[in-house]
């Protein structure tokens, strides 16, 4: 069931994995906020499935080049279905998920006809993938849920409040735990929540993190057009949502440019989402267009420029119960390339980066710019910390570590 023991860190994923465990199986993964192969976690994931022998199966929605309704790469077959826009508000997201839940039960149902499908791997958020699949359980179709998103606290840290939806959120998250043979959590602490909340068996439950494929993610020259003319960079790669903390992240620019006179530090933020068009306004209301670039969401070619071309990273997130919780994926991106960063200081974050990281006080911007400008002008530190971030990443947290457990989690699903 492991991979063969000749592949090393950077290799990647192995064409095909030691002895075919899933040969002859389909597998279903169901994807409803992001396109594929846009979502890396469930392209790995995917291609690991491939490798280990099972005919894969994608079904997710359009996106900003992902147009095409049926394409297949690398083997797998992807299923696209359109999308109202992205949902803001109580109406919005009851249009947006009833919209995918149709359209993944009619996709659902016509590659079941085609070919029958042994396991279905649903990917939240929503927590309502499991209805999906439900129907399929009475035919021995065994589900898996990939637990990428502790909802409850999302909607709490998004609208700042609990009350009926929040309940519902809670109740759905049950639900699937409920409908789940088997569970993938990203951390220790989601795992938690599974067995917890969720009432999980702990014996069903298997920790996949979001490890990075370093086959994949290689430094690159740097560029220096990125630095709009100034001698340091600092790089944020992630979803421009409310949640994220941007607005921490400008009002500490605002502190290291007009309180603390530094006009030598160039922001560079990789990433598109529903709060890009308002972020961007605050900047040029704070007068600071010049000092941060918002690049939307870009090709991976810009953001590998990105991320070799800057100094150090940041990841601003606010501290709550849900980022408190999660593993972000731009950590492990700045890890890869051997960059140090600064974030406030959330569980899964300082158990992912640990020394690699400065630790902001909990959302205080003035406290994240002062421990931005020291460790700019620190490179020594930088260097020791971003080759400490680098190996974790290749000793430990690599996608080539996450294969066994999620292999594990589909031999039991399908042993049950």
């Amino acid at each position: 069931m492991n991979a063969p023991a000749t592949l090393n860190a950077e290799e990647g994923i192995p064409a095909v994995i030691e002895g075919e465990p899933l040969k002859g199986r389909h597998v279903l993964i169901v994807v409803e906020n992001l396109p594929l192969p846009f979502d890396r976690r469930v392209w790995q994931e995917a291609r690991t499935l491939k490798a280990a022998g099972a005919h894969v199966s994608i079904i997710c929605p359009t996106g900003k080049g992902y147009e095409s309704r049926f394409e297949v790469i690398e083997g797998i077959d992807i299923h696209r279905h359109p999308l109202p826009l992205e949902a803001k508000g109580a109406i919005g997201f009851l249009a947006e998920y009833g919209a995918a839940l149709f359209w993944e039960t009619v996709l659902a149902w016509k590659i079941h006809m085609k070919r029958r499908i042994d396991v279905i791997q649903g990917c939240n958020p929503p927590d309502l993938i499991f209805l999906v699949a439900l129907p399929f359980k009475l035919f021995g179709v065994r589900y898996i849920f990939d637990h990428h998103d502790i909802n409850p606290e999302l909607y709490e840290a998004k609208f700042n409040k609990r009350g009926f939806f929040w309940k519902l959120m809670v109740l759905f998250e049950k639900l699937t735990f409920k409908a789940a043979d088997v569970s993938i959590a990203t951390n220790h602490s989601y795992r938690k929540i599974a067995i917890e909340r969720g009432g999980m068996k702990p014996d069903r439950v298997h920790v996949v993190r979001s490890g990075p494929d370093l086959s994949k993610l290689k430094r690159v020259a740097p560029v220096e057009r990125w630095k709009n003319g100034r001698a340091h960079m600092v790089g944020y790669v992630g979803v421009m949502g409310e949640q994220e903390g941007i607005d921490l992240l400008i009002d500490a620019v605002e502190h290291i440019v007009r309180h603390m006179k530094r006009e030598d530090i160039q922001f560079v933020l990789v990433g598109g989402g529903p709060a890009l068009a308002e972020l961007k306004d605050l900047t040029a209301s704070r007068g600071l267009g010049d000092f941060i670039t918002f690049t939307g969401r870009a090709p991976d070619a810009d953001l590998f420029e990105v991320l070799s071309t800057m100094d150090l990273g940041v990841n601003p997130d606010r501290v709550n119960a849900m980022n408190d919780k999660s593993t972000m994926n731009k950590i492990m991106e700045y890890m890869s390339l051997g960059k140090a960063m600064v974030q406030f200081d959330v569980t899964e974050g300082r158990f992912s980066a640990q020394d690699a990281s400065l630790y902001a006080e909990a959302n205080n911007p003035v406290d994240m710019a002062e421990k931005i400008v020291a460790l700019v002008d620190d490179p020594a530190a930088r260097e020791r910390m971003g080759a400490y971030g680098r190996e974790r990443v290749v000793s430990e947290l690599n996608w080539q570590h996450q294969i066994t457990p999620l292999l594990a989690a589909y031999t039991q699903a399908l042993a049950k």
